[in-house]
């Protein structure tokens, strides 16, 4: 059975307003906000579901485009080292490499730590002095 739309929903109160008693109003009204309250929740579940399968498509993009990055460092590690031992020995260009990149994944392992200690404890700060001072407001009130 095909469920109504929301405009067969309106059209049909509005036709039975016309000849119905307050009781019999008020009951169609809570039969048809039903109606409506779960037409929207379907239409909110189908809606979450398309973003869902969009974001999964996505994420799975944003991996390949990590593996590809990282196989091109990898190459133009590769091709520094490559550069570097045809002005002193391989072992010696590879090591001044690794030393780079360790250099570099220490700095960014130290800024990654300070930004972590700026996010913590990760609780809204503001918003909890918010409510608080609702609060107050609302106690002042009385």
């Amino acid at each position: 059975m095909q469920q109504p739309t929301n405009d067969d929903v309106h059209d049909r109160i509005r036709d039975d307003l016309h000849d119905a008693s307050l009781g019999d109003v008020a009951k169609q009204l809570t039969k048809d906000v039903s109606t409506l309250v779960r037409q929207e929740v379907e239409l909110a579940k189908a809606e979450l579901a398309e973003k869902g399968k969009q974001i999964g498509v996505g994420g799975a993009m944003f991996g390949g485009a990590a593996v590809a990055g990282w196989m091109g460092l990898a190459a133009l590690t590769a091709c520094l080292i490559l550069l570097l031992a045809l002005a002193m020995p391989g072992w010696v260009a590879a090591l001044i490499v690794a030393a780079i990149w360790g250099a570099v994944a220490g700095v960014l392992a130290l800024r990654g730590r300070d930004r972590i200690k700026q996010g913590t404890p990760p609780v809204p700060e503001q918003t909890i002095e918010s409510v608080k001072e609702d609060v107050q407001w609302l106690k002042n009130r009385k």
